[in-house]
């Protein structure tokens, strides 16, 4: 082919050709974007530890609702704890008793509000979760999340500043 043969300038295919370009351009800004405000407002990267803050919401929303039950079963990810409960050397009473007279909160819990969650431990997400929770107001708690088999701890082995 040589110049006096080239082909016919096409524009229909040449604005598809920058509007791919810069698509393309648009998104991986956005995913950085979305990747590095999940972690900056304190969610883990890509927000990955929502649905994790929203289990410890449920949570303390049952302990607020004073349904021990319910609460247990989230505590160690197992709805049919009832089936089995010589499984757990943690017993509903004692889990009652230490959220209720004995609550790090100083009493009962009576609100909460989930604030922040940060990545613990190995891996790019981490093995661990640790949810800061203010419950009754003023009271810091740091309740863990273990990944690998979806169970929640406290007290957190580590305290986030926020």
């Amino acid at each position: 082919m040589t110049l006096l043969n080239a082909p016919e300038y096409n524009e229909r295919k040449e604005r598809r050709k920058v509007g791919l370009l810069i698509g393309a351009g648009v998104l991986i800004v956005l995913a950085i974007l979305v990747g590095m405000g999940g972690f900056i407002k304190g969610h883990g990267w890509f927000f990955s530890n929502l649905p994790v803050e929203r289990r410890v919401d449920k949570f303390f929303q049952a302990l607020e609702s004073k349904d021990f039950e319910r609460a247990y079963a989230i505590y160690w990810n197992d709805k049919n704890w009832k089936q089995h409960p010589q499984k757990y050397d943690y017993s509903l009473a004692r889990f009652t008793e230490d959220w209720t007279a004995e609550s790090p909160a100083g009493g009962p819990i009576r609100s909460h509000r989930v604030d922040v969650s940060k990545t613990a431990g190995d891996g790019t997400f981490g093995s661990t979760i640790i949810i800061g929770v203010t419950v009754n107001g003023d009271k810091r708690l740091f309740m863990g999340y273990v990944r690998k088999d979806g169970t929640l701890f406290y007290p957190s082995t580590y305290q986030i500043q926020y």
